[in-house]
């Protein structure tokens, strides 16, 4: 980690030069003269088109014939044959510091916001790194301890703690309350723990992310906030590789001794640029139709993601089918998942995370101590249990229960309004004024609800609080 924040000043172009021989769509083919002269492996190559305009390549592959075979960073319309393409001697770097902070920059680390060029003083970082430095690195940072980042949102706190180097999936479909739910995560963890937080958006749609711009300026954390977008709109190339330039990001900031919060949307558009990519390359896809290294490119990816740094990455699920290979290869490197239901949300039970659906490898009372985990999973209880009597009372009736299924019944919807929370990204929507509430205070909270000290009480009381006082 050590070279990250390392000044690493851009050299002149004056490398080896070679031809481009083929361009087939993103994937440009360049041949050298000689053996020596071919590039190495994820080393960039700067060509033009006919109307003067720059295009990056990454090598990929080298073939026979001196041929490398390489992956456009933006579009090849115009690149003509046998035009003029210069080995730059190096990986693609993008410049870090804390100059970014408020700024958007695309896969190369040039700004696409329209607030002019950024000067970092000369600080560079590659986007490719070898993932067993950087883990051997963060280790050290890290101290080998685990430590729960507080995050002040009731349910997650309590049923999905985030560990320091967690990945939490966070799954839901449009008008879920995904970019409300991460909104306060960003805010809560950059005010109450001098954290700083990296947004990486992958091929998701331009408009989205010119919405969260302008909702993070509204709510005032823009200048804590650094972005990275590969639009929905760009080649395959980009889209592969902004998630890096984000990583890259998050681990310079790490080496500041900040808390970090890694929010990545949309994780599954990744694995479909890499899927693209690996189809445009000739290589034979798997059973599923995916590229034979996803697996390696998943890890890759994730094992990166150590330390202070705590992921949140949104996963969209194709026709939502668990057991897509792509999804399944990301669900194997998370720590939780968070699946947001339509069906809370359309209740107004904001933020809708069904805890019945979703699961946390965190909670653990080795981590997060007995009394803790013993309270959320006797709350998991009682939750389950009141689903099983939703579906009788709605045919007979809630007086029709027993009299220990009517008090269970009864604290699972006092849990389930208490689990509500007004946020502060919120406020303007719901009129009510943001709460930050200490995992301690949760914890007393659920305990009294669940021993029945607060059964003498209207559920509607429990709804959209704070704390229980």
């Amino acid at each position: 980690m050590a070279d990250t924040a390392t000044a690493v000043e851009k050299p002149a172009v004056t490398g080896n030069k070679g031809k481009v021989v083929s361009v087939q769509g993103p994937v440009v083919d360049v041949k050298f003269e000689k053996v020596e002269e071919m590039p190495d492996l994820h080393e960039t190559i700067l060509t033009r088109t006919f109307d003067k305009r720059e295009v990056t390549l990454l090598v990929s592959e080298h073939l026979e014939g001196n041929i490398a075979r390489c992956v456009a960073l933006a579009s090849t319309l115009n690149l003509q044959r046998n035009a003029t393409a210069i080995s730059t001697g190096r990986t693609l770097t993008i410049p870090v510091g804390d100059e970014l902070f408020g700024r958007i920059i695309n896969v190369m680390g040039d700004p696409i916001d329209g607030k002019g060029p950024i000067d970092t003083g000369g600080r560079r970082a590659p986007i490719h790194r070898d993932v067993s430095k950087v883990a051997m690195n963060v280790e050290k940072l890290a101290g080998g301890k685990t430590e729960i980042v507080e995050t002040g949102i009731k349910v997650v706190d309590l049923l999905f703690p985030v560990v320091r180097g967690s990945k939490t999936g966070v799954i839901g479909g449009a008008g879920c309350g995904k970019t409300v739910l991460i909104m306060e995560l960003i805010h809560n963890i950059v005010e109450e723990h001098d954290g700083s937080c990296v947004f990486c958006g992958i091929g998701e749609r331009i408009r989205e992310g010119n919405e969260l711009y302008f909702e993070f300026e509204q709510v005032g954390i823009l200048d804590k906030i650094m972005m990275a977008f590969g639009q929905m709109d760009e080649p395959p190339g980009a889209r592969f590789n902004i998630i890096l330039t984000g990583i890259t990001l998050a681990e310079y900031l790490q080496t500041k001794g900040k808390e970090v919060l890694l929010f990545m949307d949309n994780v599954f558009r990744f694995v479909q640029a890499g899927a693209e990519i690996s189809t445009l390359l000739g290589r034979t896809p798997s059973e599923t139709g995916y590229q034979p290294t996803l697996s390696s490119e998943v890890g890759d990816v994730h094992e990166r993601i150590k330390g202070s740094i705590s992921a949140f990455e949104a996963v969209y699920v194709p026709a939502d089918d668990i057991t897509d290979p792509a999804v399944v290869a990301i669900f194997s490197y998370l720590d939780a998942v968070m699946v947001l239901s339509r069906e809370r949300t359309q209740l107004g039970l904001f933020p809708g995370i069904d805890p019945l659906k979703s699961s946390c490898s965190n909670l653990d009372a080795a981590i997060v101590g007995q009394r803790h985990f013993d309270l959320s999973q006797e709350l998991l209880r009682v939750l389950t249990k009141a689903e099983e009597l939703r579906r009788i009372v709605a045919v007979i009736g809630i007086d029709e229960l027993s009299k220990g299924d009517k008090t269970t019944y009864e604290r699972a919807r006092k849990l389930t309004n208490f689990m509500t929370q007004p946020m502060f990204v919120a406020e303007s929507y719901t009129g009510k004024k943001g709460e930050f509430v200490r995992i301690g205070q949760t914890l007393d909270a659920v305990e009294k609800i669940l021993d029945g000290r607060c059964d003498s009480r209207a559920e509607d009381e429990f709804y959209m609080i704070g704390t229980i006082e």
